[in-house]
């Protein structure tokens, strides 16, 4: 019969080490929008798992790699004429963005299976963590499915790849943060307040609309909206523009109206702007414990961040280090929410 302090111990470390692996997909997540930003996603032309890891050395191997990229439409259509030297400071975003997601796996599986082979983990966890490195190896092969869509005839990758890459990478962060805070705490202790279902429902109506967020970020930054009506808190001269429908059918301007695609994240900004801070006021209100009521108070002052963020993201002309901070903000704010909803998951 197991040992249950040595089994809480166990939980901890591999919580610990889950949380590890969470810090490394967030790190991943914030140099993607970089890469995407300095445009260097299409820097590299092949997707090679293994030898990928060993960059050019020899100035004979730069000029290899150089001349794969002149073929490509990025080189002929946007960057033609470009140096050596100008290669070399796009491949590299790209290059350790794509060395991430190795170190990723790496730290994700020799640590699973030190813990397998030393029977720390339980049974019941097992094929949680499988799942997790299936959606690792998947997300890797989506990553270079999004990137093929810019190697074809158009010079950038198609909005409907990259949002779906970047929601995946939310999704298994979320999953693995999730297991890891479930390790670290057995019980809810919020389950007997009054109100507690109403305010777990609408912490996760919150959470739902968070991910909507950021879904709509993808969009934006695939379609390039963000470079658009740089004004807030009209777009332009008017707060509705006008443009919205003009595509047929009328829900492609959801996705590829870039006037469209911006109003709508701006909406959904506008809504998080009410429900947040009812949010925290609700919480605020009820009997919780003090550390859910710590964690509303840091999701609030999350959201400000990222509001913040967003308008002079915005407002300045998406420069990079605001717009990944942004990307990264988003990260954050769902964090938060996911901390809210696990202090008010049910027993």
């Amino acid at each position: 019969m197991s040992n249950p302090d040595e089994t809480a111990r166990n939980d901890r470390r591999i919580a610990i080490w889950l949380l590890l692996v969470c810090t490394l997909i967030y790190a991943m997540v914030v140099l993607g929008g970089v890469t995407r930003l300095t445009r260097s996603g299409l820097s590299i032309v092949e997707w090679d798992p293994i030898m990928g890891v060993i960059p050019p050395i020899t100035e004979q191997e730069w000029h290899e790699t150089f001349d794969k990229y002149k073929e490509s439409p990025e080189y002929k259509k946007v960057n033609v004429g470009m140096d050596l030297q100008g290669f070399k400071s796009i491949f590299y975003f790209e290059y350790f963005h794509r060395l991430l997601g190795r170190l990723i796996g790496l730290a994700f599986l020799l640590p699973f299976l030190y813990f397998l082979i030393r029977g720390r983990i339980r049974k019941s966890l097992v094929p949680q963590m499988v799942t997790m490195f299936v959606l690792g190896g998947m997300q890797g092969l989506l990553g270079w499915y999004m990137v093929k869509s810019g190697l074809v005839d158009r010079p950038h990758v198609s909005q409907y790849r990259l949002t779906a890459h970047l929601t995946a990478a939310i999704i298994i962060y979320s999953y693995i943060l999730w297991t890891a805070l479930s390790l670290l705490r057995r019980q809810p202790e919020n389950t007997d307040i009054e109100g507690f279902s109403s305010l777990r429902s609408y912490g996760l109506g919150v959470t739902g609309v968070i991910l909507v967020m950021i879904i709509s970020g993808g969009f934006v930054a695939g379609t390039k909206a963000g470079f658009a009506y740089n004004t807030f808190p009209l777009m332009g001269d008017r707060f509705i523009p006008e443009g919205l429908l003009m595509l047929q059918p009328w829900y492609m301007n959801l996705f590829e109206n870039i006037t469209t695609v911006q109003f709508d994240h701006r909406m959904i900004a506008y809504l998080l702007m009410l429900l947040v801070p009812l949010y925290w006021w609700r919480v605020h209100r009820s009997q919780v414990v003090s550390r859910t009521r710590t964690m509303a108070h840091l999701m609030l002052a999350m959201f400000v961040i990222q509001v913040t963020l967003g308008i002079s993201t915005l407002l300045l002309h998406v420069p990079v280090a605001l717009g990944a901070s942004h990307q990264g903000g988003a990260l954050l704010l769902l964090t938060t929410a996911l901390l809210m909803n696990h202090e008010l998951r049910k027993r």
